[in-house]
């Protein structure tokens, strides 16, 4: 018989950095958006968390502890 292993208290378990979510889009809309991701250099799942955190910037609705977007791509050059 197997031990049961012992779980960390809720506290040291670590928490996932991003939540994955199977989204569903018209092919349509997929397809603006890859093309707007392609314009601005992002990916399109990059695209999309940027439209929806202005939707609930201009909705009043951000939560105060999200974490801003992290800096991708090749750093300025000084």
């Amino acid at each position: 018989m197997t031990e049961p292993t012992a779980q960390p208290p809720e506290s040291r378990r670590a928490k996932p950095a991003r939540h994955a979510v199977l989204l569903r889009l018209d092919p349509a809309v997929h397809t603006a958006v890859a093309r707007w991701a392609d314009d601005e250099l992002r990916s399109v799942n990059a695209q999309i968390e940027l439209i929806v955190r202005r939707a609930l910037t201009e909705e009043g609705r951000m939560p105060r502890e999200a974490r801003p977007l992290p800096r991708r791509g090749r750093p300025t050059q000084e």
